[in-house]
């Protein structure tokens, strides 16, 4: 531990050298035996005033937790010697929230384990564990600081939204899954029913139906499929207050997503298109689930100038029928081209805008206010742009339920007309 004189240090040797001045300045021997007594304790911490034999062990209780929990950063110490004062701060960084400095007292060959709490205010990943120990010797003249390096990953995740119904998709693979095809094939939902043919299965043949009609018919069904998602998420660029930003917003918005479409026997994958372009190729299972939200929380905003179009990911990242449900606050021209492109390409594209607004309001000044609304009219054009090439864009604004735009986007393409582009 590096050795450091506490205020009280200064006080005695501050008092003992001004009464030794003072008396050989004055001639007043009495002030020397005032003195006195601070310059014995002042005498004895200087003789006494050895680094304690401190051992620091710890690490959080566990290494996953959701937004809002609460869990104990564990310490385990050992000394040699007594410690009359011995103070610990967990330094902690921004998304996670502590109690502040523990002060205890160690007797001489002591044992003890203390829980530190700790907050989790915001999803991350995170290394906690630089632990400030401060130790006092007896008499107060010392105090013996250490950082004592307890570094352990924590993964916060998203506190997750339950969600009661899911976007569609135009098209379905042809694994099994829990949606129902539009083609007709075997499954268990009915579809119609129609003349029995040469090699048609006697189990499906309607006996009802054929003894109303005088020959033989036999049900249609749809089959049970499975369908690719792709999360898009545009991490160009974000709005945001000093507590949360569209960027928050976004995470949670996929981590719920994926969780859903994944819970449904879908193969989910994400795209982070932003200043760093970062894939996972779709797969199911619960595996799955851990490596999105792994994923989801590397994401960030990286400032990058270069120009990046779809053409940059891998042919697998986005395979054919898959539908794309775009995550983006529509501010970066990037994302928005590579929107178009993926349209073009005749991608079952839907978009849910994480509406910037309530984190960019219009300044105090009347120009403020013009350059606003002028804003705002180029996102309602933007909007338009993409709505005139058959892609539902829906404004999600924070506070609002995910459930509502995604209810909005079903009744869009319920009553929109499908075009092939």
């Amino acid at each position: 531990m590096t050795r450091r004189g506490s205020p009280r240090l200064g006080a005695y040797a501050g008092l003992s050298a001004f009464g030794l001045v003072a008396a050989l300045t004055l001639g007043l021997p009495e002030l020397v035996a005032v003195v006195a007594p601070f310059a014995l304790v002042l005498a004895v911490g200087l003789a006494i005033g050895r680094a304690p034999r401190l051992h620091v062990e710890g690490a959080p209780e566990r290494e996953r937790a959701l937004e809002g929990d609460e869990l104990a950063f564990r310490i385990y110490l050992d000394t040699r010697g007594a410690i009359e004062r011995l103070e610990l701060h967990l330094a902690l960084p921004d998304g996670l929230e502590g109690d502040g400095p523990l002060t205890v007292r160690l007797a001489a060959d002591e044992d003890r384990d203390l829980d530190l709490p700790v907050r989790c205010v915001r999803w991350g990943a995170y290394s906690p564990g630089e632990l400030h120990v401060r130790a006092v010797d007896r008499l107060g003249v010392f105090a013996f600081e250490r950082v004592v390096d307890l570094r352990a990953p924590l993964k916060v995740y998203p506190l997750p939204e339950h969600l009661l119904g899911l976007l569609k998709p135009l098209e379905t693979q042809v694994f099994t899954g829990n949606q129902v095809a539009r083609a007709k094939g075997d499954g268990i939902e009915f579809s119609d029913i129609r003349p029995f043919v040469p090699g048609d299965r006697v189990r499906r043949i309607n006996w009802r139906a054929s003894a109303r009609r005088g020959e033989l018919v036999v049900n249609e069904l749809h089959p049970e499929r499975n369908t690719d998602v792709i999360l898009f998420l545009d991490s160009f660029s974000e709005a945001r207050t000093p507590e949360r930003g569209t960027l928050d917003l976004t995470v949670r918005a996929a981590a719920a997503l994926a969780a859903e479409y994944l819970a449904r026997k879908d193969r989910v994958g994400v795209v982070g298109f932003g200043g760093i372009l970062n894939w996972l190729l779709p797969a199911t299972g619960l595996v799955q689930l851990y490596r999105i939200v792994d994923a989801l929380l590397d994401t960030e905003i990286v400032l990058n100038y270069a120009w990046k179009d779809v053409d940059l990911l891998p042919r697998r990242t986005l395979p054919p029928k898959a539908l794309v449900v775009a995550l983006t606050p529509l501010l970066d021209e990037r994302s928005t081209r590579a929107l178009l492109d993926l349209r073009a390409r005749g991608f079952d594209l839907a978009i849910v805008e994480v509406s910037p607004v309530p984190f960019a309001p219009p300044g105090p000044d009347p120009s403020d206010e013009l350059a606003h609304r002028l804003w705002l009219h180029g996102r309602a054009a933007l909007r338009w742009q993409y709505e005139s090439a058959g892609v539902p864009v829906v404004e999600w604004r924070d506070g609002v339920p995910l459930a509502a735009p995604l209810e909005e986007v079903a009744a869009y393409r319920r009553h929109a007309r499908v075009s092939r582009a």
